[in-house]
């Protein structure tokens, strides 16, 4: 990751290292990180900067702040070193932080490759590309407890890889302003359920033994 020139936005930059977008702005804000001018992103950070991000909340239970500083001052010394020496009793795997942040950053990079928005298409929503299924919907889905297989069946349009690249894509691309409505994307309730409920005191008549 070292070699790579991507430049990532503060909420890619919390999907790609699993960090929350509220965190990433707290480690800009403690200096923690910097951020850097690249290109059309204006605020955006390096794979480096992942790196730390990474690094600083995953040991942060196990190193001080200012051990964990020490800890990139190291990296920063031996940037090839696979693993570092953060004290006497802990060794930390740079190389595999590395090797989960470009994997999670590919999966960012395929899915912008396979969703798309179209002026006309379901109110200009993100869609996976060549179908009608907003993205940010099969990503709530996911969030609620739906599982790849329930979607996939649900939507026999989308595949299982589609399914699991919609969770990282929606936290690189938060929505903006208030919920959409299913007019609003150009989308139509198919079948509708009232249930009356009822009250306690209707359902059962006053005085009668509980």
């Amino acid at each position: 990751m070292a070699n790579a020139s991507y430049a990532y936005t503060p909420a890619e930059a919390a999907a790609v290292s699993g960090i929350a977008v509220k965190s990433v702005h707290n480690a800009i804000d403690k200096r923690i990180i910097a951020t850097h001018l690249i290109g059309g992103k204006g605020r955006a950070f390096t794979d480096e900067d992942l790196l730390r991000l990474k690094l600083w909340y995953g040991v942060g239970s196990i190193l001080s702040a200012e051990r964990r500083k020490r800890l990139f001052d190291t990296i920063d010394q031996n940037p090839n070193a696979d693993t570092v020496r953060a004290d006497d009793y802990l060794i930390v795997d740079v190389a595999r932080a590395r090797e989960q942040l470009a994997a999670r950053a590919e999966a960012l990079r395929e899915a912008e490759r396979m969703i798309q928005s179209v002026k006309g298409v379901v109110g200009g929503e993100p869609v996976f590309k060549r179908t009608r299924v907003p993205v940010r919907t099969i990503a709530a889905m996911k969030t609620q407890g739906a599982s790849t297989a329930e979607i996939v069946e649900g939507y026999p349009s989308l595949t299982e890889r589609m399914v699991e690249l919609a969770e990282i894509w929606a936290v690189a691309h938060p929505a903006r302003g208030r919920p959409r409505k299913l007019s609003e994307q150009g989308l139509k309730v198919r079948s509708e359920k009232r249930l009356r409920i009822r009250s306690e005191s209707a359902a059962k008549p006053s005085g009668s033994p509980s």
